[in-house]
């Protein structure tokens, strides 16, 4: 009997590329301030696992978790849901 559970999958943007096969996403959410019932945004990095180098800063992606790959990897590209609009394009 397995006991695995379905991954977690988050969508966020892409920061940063610089590192071999490895990106940055920033995931954002909202939720309610209990108080004063305000939306506030929360945000936090994560490190995920770019097999093909193929991610472009400010592209949308959906990461999806997965075992340990290094000390700060636990997640791995799954799809890129839309790219990013490239800067300097003359129109």
């Amino acid at each position: 009997m397995s006991t695995e559970q379905n991954p977690r999958s988050l969508v966020g943007t892409v920061v940063s590329n610089r590192m071999d096969k490895t990106i940055v996403v920033l995931v954002e959410h909202r939720i309610q301030h209990p108080l004063y019932k305000k939306y506030i945004r929360r945000s936090k990095k994560f490190h995920a696992h770019d097999q093909d180098n193929s991610c472009q800063i400010g592209d949308t992606v959906r990461i999806e978790e997965c075992r340990p790959i290094s000390k700060t990897k636990t997640w791995r590209l799954v799809s890129v849901v839309g790219h990013a609009i490239a800067e300097g394009v003359a129109s």
